[in-house]
């Protein structure tokens, strides 16, 4: 039984032309004595610079396509930052809010997105750079385990020192996210009360209504009561003398609750819906306390008391009814 030996293959040709043949071709081709020819001439007869070359192409590539990847994502967060920040504001009530709400909303949006893009940018031109940058040490066969272990233990080091800052950071991004309040909102942040004239992500800045400026680290807030959000309701107590008559005097806050809503200017500006006569609220052996009530927009309840107080004032004068204190 013969076996066949398999036919030898054919000699192929190199997919890598030699380095002295492209030497010797491209002096043929340049047969005068040109710079660009002896700049290429040199360097391919020094063929130990090829790698090194190569090296330096992919590295300056590698930063190129990092930067340009940094500037694009930089650009997608600011657009879509500036038309959520830009979009319109829905109203509270058709008829009901001014110009000035819809501003106070808007700014107040405004900066809320603000924020947010500064910190997306942030993020983003870390996670990127840092990447690019680890990128180009592995290229240079330098090993970078050691150094991400260093960064870990750095980290931990300075998250241990900055708990503090790193606890109000956080509270500051929830607190933008849940949207808890904002610039020109009336709260109760617990360590102060006042008017909130602006909100970062590691302190927020109230004015009282004296006049202090409080700066209040968003990480203490542990609770937050907020008098301008969605709608506020102003009370006013009427004390009368005991033996006056129930339905005459209710009869009278009536009409002052009807006056009121009826006054377009008012109904336009601060009152969102009829104002309410509770009833009596209260008695003594000296006096019976009927309460008003009305639902009014964000932080106009001190507004709208203040004129129930005027008007019921005028209308029990005018029925012949005391007030006692």
């Amino acid at each position: 039984m013969f076996l066949l030996s398999p036919p030898s293959p054919e000699p192929t040709t190199s997919m890598v032309p030699d380095l002295d043949e492209v030497s010797t071709k491209m002096a043929e081709i340049c047969e005068g004595d040109t710079l660009l020819c002896s700049v290429l001439a040199g360097w391919m007869d020094n063929a130990s610079w090829a790698p090194l070359v190569a090296s330096a192409i992919t590295i300056v590539l590698i930063l190129i396509i990092g930067f340009l990847v940094r500037n694009i994502v930089n650009r997608v967060i600011t657009r879509v930052i500036n038309r959520a920040a830009n979009r319109p504001v829905g109203r509270f009530r058709k008829g009901t809010v001014t110009a000035g709400v819809d501003a106070l909303l808007h700014e107040r949006r405004k900066q809320r997105a603000e924020t947010m893009g500064s910190v997306l940018r942030h993020i983003a031109t870390i996670v990127i750079i840092g990447t690019t940058l680890l990128t180009v040490l592995d290229r240079l066969t330098i090993p970078i385990a050691p150094l991400l272990t260093s960064v870990g233990i750095l980290g931990v080091a300075i998250g241990f020192g900055a708990q503090e800052l790193v606890k109000d950071f956080i509270a500051g991004m929830f607190m933008l996210l849940e949207d808890q309040y904002g610039v020109g909102d009336v709260i109760d942040a617990g360590a102060a009360i006042g008017t909130v004239e602006a909100v970062t992500l590691r302190v927020t800045r109230l004015r009282d209504e004296d006049g202090r400026v409080w700066y209040v680290r968003n990480g203490t807030i542990t609770r937050v009561g907020n008098e301008s959000q969605g709608w506020s309701r102003a009370y006013v107590d009427v004390p009368v003398p005991y033996d006056s008559d129930i339905t005459t005097v209710r009869v009278v806050l009536e009409n002052v609750a009807e006056e009121m809503w009826a006054d377009a200017e008012l109904r336009e500006a601060a009152v969102v819906e009829p104002p309410q006569v509770f009833g009596v609220e209260q008695l003594s052996d000296s006096s019976m306390v009927f309460r008003l009530s009305a639902k009014t927009l964000p932080a106009r309840q001190g507004e709208v008391a203040r004129e129930l107080r005027l008007r019921v004032k005028a209308a029990l004068d005018a029925a012949d009814i005391a007030m006692v204190g």
